[in-house]
Formats: structure tokens, sequence, C-alpha cells
């Protein structure tokens, strides 16, 4: 089947057809053979997206939904591997001067946005250093409201020198801006495409990127189709990416969408949910035997740390004392949790803040199991304090539920009382903005990967609602060392003043860490080249299936 009638019998079906009927014709129309006789030459990944996805415009890629679908679609002036290094993308190369804060991009001038009849007579037009202008003013832009209008809060200026040299100038040395950039905020947009769609740019996005978009029923399905004028290549100089489309469904319930992956209607699932991960896991987190004939299991570090928060300026003397605090931190035991709770999958937070698998963790700074000590700490608060009853509150949501349930049981068998209280997730973040809630349980995703980004939510200019603060814990010793990590060019250095101000947090106990994530990914075992990346982003231009 040739592109151009594969292209009028796909039209075709987001018009005629009901939504079951749709999925499957979808799914099944990329696998016909062509005039040729070759088997699978359109191939389509298909994956399903729960939470929905709210935008396709780069300056709105907030939520992981979104950013995985944008990053199929556009690129900026540099990449991360799967090892968390910075490598070149449209930069082919840049420089840094000495005082760290200029720098210069060169880019390269083989790069072409997707065909648009808007480009005028070639239908594209290739990216120079003016786009990027274009595209870093728009993020900046107050109209636009781009929630991603902070990536570019230490820049002072950038310029284009020419077609191909785009210069940044930062206000201070920051030397995890390279990082910063890698964020799908930063990707190059054409200004006459967004200009012409407006806000509907969210809708008809026209990027650089391996795929380009097709269709989108909101709700429904959204779908990509390959980028024949891409410009990397593999190790063998073949242009990526292998995969024709890309299919992108919305079923909201995740049993559902466990299912369909079993039945062979999806090539991935993405995290693990307590709806199927007993079915599909052991409590080892090992892959059961029915399903290894067909599924693969990926795993590996995440950088997200679950932890619960203790409001710091609460005036309950529970949320006060230390004592207290240090005491929720020895009272359960979260390799007995994470067990029972996860399947193995995921590493208990028995160091600080900052997660595994990123340069400043030590797993040495923080709190083991010590029901003795946690209940001396209860015993010396109750006779320091006269207050012979001390209680505390977690605030939740229902999908940890059974982790504050578990450590209420362990902590009341040190003489504390603990309650759990379940709300919505948007009341809850409301709340602990405006420290409304004096303990509640939280994750951080990391932003960009270095670890100043952890470091940020105990840093004092950062009190929420104006940052990411949520405890108010403050401290001049690591007010002082925080701003100081910015001017350490030298990597050793940087990473062992990091891991200095984690133990410093973790000494107070202003929070009190659960576990460190996991990525899990199950494919079927026709997926090859998928990978897996700390910050869990999807990779898809070197995947096949075979």
């Amino acid at each position: 089947m040739t592109n151009l009638k594969l292209g009028r019998m796909f039209k075709g079906l987001f018009v005629s057809y009901p939504y079951p009927i749709l999925c499957f014709l979808v799914f099944n129309c990329f696998s016909c053979k062509n005039n040729e006789g070759n088997n699978n030459l359109n191939q389509v990944f298909r994956y399903n997206e729960h939470k929905n996805i709210g935008s396709l415009d780069p300056a709105f890629a907030k939520d992981n939904a979104d950013i995985w679908a944008i990053n199929q679609l556009f690129n900026g002036l540099v990449q991360m591997d799967e090892n968390l290094n910075v490598k070149p993308c449209i930069a082919k190369s840049w420089t840094v001067s000495k005082n760290a804060l200029t720098y210069s991009f060169l880019i390269r001038d083989d790069v072409f946005f997707h065909k648009h009849q808007l480009f005028g007579r070639d239908s594209t037009r290739s990216v120079n250093a003016l786009d990027f202008k274009y595209s870093f003013n728009r993020l900046l832009d107050k109209e636009i409201a781009s929630s991603g209008r902070w990536v570019l809060n230490k820049v002072e200026s950038f310029k284009v020198d020419n077609d191909s040299i785009f210069t940044i100038k930062l206000k201070q040395p920051f030397p995890a801006f390279l990082g910063l950039l890698t964020m799908k905020y930063c990707s190059v947009v054409p200004k006459e495409i967004v200009t012409h769609y407006g806000s509907n740019f969210r809708a008809n996005p026209i990027g650089t990127g391996p795929f380009k978009f097709k269709r989108w029923e909101e709700n429904i399905k959204l779908v990509f189709r390959r980028n024949n004028n891409y410009f990397e290549t593999d190790s063998q100089g073949k242009t990526l990416p292998y995969l024709e489309a890309i299919a992108i469904t919305f079923l909201p319930d995740k049993q559902s969408e466990f299912l369909q992956f079993v039945q062979g209607n999806l090539d991935l699932l993405n995290s693990l949910d307590a709806s199927y991960q007993d079915d599909i896991l052991s409590r080892k987190g090992e892959l059961r035997a029915k399903y290894r004939a067909n599924i693969n299991m990926i795993r590996g570090p995440y950088l997200n740390t679950e932890y619960l928060a203790f409001y710091m300026a609460s005036k309950t003397s529970e949320m006060q004392s230390k004592l207290i605090r240090q005491a929720v931190n020895y009272g359960f035991d979260r390799q007995k949790m994470m067990t029972y709770l996860r399947n193995g999958i995921g590493i208990p937070a028995n160091g600080g803040f900052i997660p595994k698998g990123l340069p400043g963790f030590s797993a040495s700074i923080g709190y083991t199991y010590n029901p003795k000590k946690s209940k001396a700490l209860i015993k010396q608060y109750k006779a320091e304090t006269g207050n012979d009853s001390p209680e505390i509150t977690i605030t939740t949501t229902s999908n940890y539920l059974n982790f504050c349930e578990y450590i209420q049981r362990e902590l009341q068998k040190t003489g504390l009382i603990v309650n759990v209280d379940v709300i919505p997730a948007a009341t809850l973040k409301s709340a602990k903005a405006n420290g409304k809630l004096d303990l509640f349980r939280a994750s951080w995703v990391a932003d960009y990967p270095d670890a100043q980004n952890y470091l940020s939510l105990y840093y004092s200019k950062n009190f929420a609602p104006n940052g990411p603060n949520y405890t108010h814990f403050k401290s001049d010793i690591f007010d002082a060392l925080y701003s100081k990590s910015f001017s350490k060019t030298n990597t050793t250095s940087r990473e062992t003043l990091y891991t200095t101000l984690d133990s410093l947090v973790m000494q107070e106990a202003p929070i009190v860490p659960l576990y460190y994530d996991e990525v899990v990914r199950f494919t079927g075992k026709n997926v090859h080249n998928l990978g897996i990346n700390p910050i869990n982003m999807l990779n898809l231009k070197g995947v096949t299936k075979k």
C-alpha cells in the first residue's frame, strides 16, 4: 500500500467510525503489505496516556503526558542521553567563556521544520539562530504565560551573531544551565506558524522532531507520522526514526490499559499501578512466569523522591519538635513497605532527599529503621513538654493511602497518635502551597538532572507559594552554602557540597524520605531499543518493531 493511499485511508478513519472500531482500524492499518510485499513497512508504536494530553506546544510542556508527546515533535539546542549527559542536538557544538557566563552555540544547517503550506513553495525551511531568539522570547512573554518561563530566570540576554551563532549570557554562573536547556520548554518553534495559529498552535504543532503531527481527536486518539526529513542518523549512518508512526490512545482506566497491553493492542505499559501490580509482578519485583514469554520488563533509577513533609512554620508543638520529626523517620521499616506495597519496585529512602542515581546522593546521611530509638525520642518529647498524648495528622491523596496507613500503624507502636486525612489531589496541592497542612505526602521529580534542583526546596528565599520550599525550612548555614554552589564549576567539588547540604537538611528532619522511585516499563517482545533513563523521557526515534 502506498503512503498516499494509506494517508487517504487514515484520514477517513476519524470521521466515519465510532471509537472501538476506530481504534481497531488505526492499530491495524499500518501492518498491511505494500505493493512489493514487504511486511510491516508502516510500523506503528502504540501506547496509552490515561492522564490525557493538554497541549502539544512546548511552551506548556509541564506534565509528563505532554512532555512525552512533545519530545517526538520538537528539538532544542541540546539533548540528554540515557546517562544524563548533555549532547548536541540542533546545536552541533558550543563554547563556554572562562567566567562561565557566556554560552555560544553553533547551529546545524541541515535541520528543517516539518512541512507546512505557510512556508511557501518548498513547504519547509531550515532552522537558524533567529528561530531560537524568537522561541526564547516567546517563552519569556508574560502574555503567553508559559509554565516554563522560569527556565530562563538565570539568563541576562541572548543574541544572534549570524544565522549559525546563537549566544546566551547569564546573570551569574550556573553549572546546571546546559541541563536546563534540554527541557522541552526550550524547543525551537517557527514564528510564521505560531503567529498564524496563535493559541491553537497547541493542536497544530510544527517542529523539527523525528515525528510530525498527523491528527488529534482529543480524548480519543493522537497520531504522529515519520518525519522523512529528520536530521539525526544512527551509528551506521541510517536516517532516524525507524518507526512509521506513533498512535496514542486515552483510556482513563489503568486496569483497562493493562488489559489492552496484555492483549497485544499496546506496545508499552509505563509504570506500575496497584490494580494490576500483584498480577504482573511477584513480591520480589520479578515478572511472573505467565507473562515472560510475551513481555519484557525494563527498570532503572528514576529521579523522583517520595516523602512526607513537615510544615516548619506550624504553631503546633509536634511540628516544631525535632524529636518528633526524627522519631517519625526512625519509626517504620522502609524495606518492608516497598516489598509489600510496591512489589519491590523502588529503593527504600535511607539516604537524604537527593535520589539515588543523581550525583550528590549519599546512602549514609538519612535514617534507618530503629523502633527503639523512635520510642525513646517520643518518650523524651513527652518528658520535656509534659504532653503525654503527642498527635500528628498525615494528609494524603487516595493513591498513597496504603503507604500512609502503613506508617500510621507502625508509628502508633512508638506512643505517637497518628491520624490520616485523605483529600483530593488539587486540594492538597493548594493547601501545601499555602501552609495549610502540618504534615503531608509529596513527591519531587527533577525538573533538570542536577541535585541543585532538589536542594532548592530548602532555600529560604523559595518559601511557598512563591517557590518550592513547602516546608518553610530555614537555615542560614544552608542558605550560604546553597548560594555558594552556583559558583562551583568543578564537578567533584559541587557534588561534595551537594551532599553536605543534603546532610544539613536531614539533621533537622523537615521531611521523611519514603523511597526513591524507579522507572518501570513493560513492552512486547517485538519492541527493541526502547531503553530507559532516570528522567523517564520517552525516546522513540531509535525504536524498532520486529
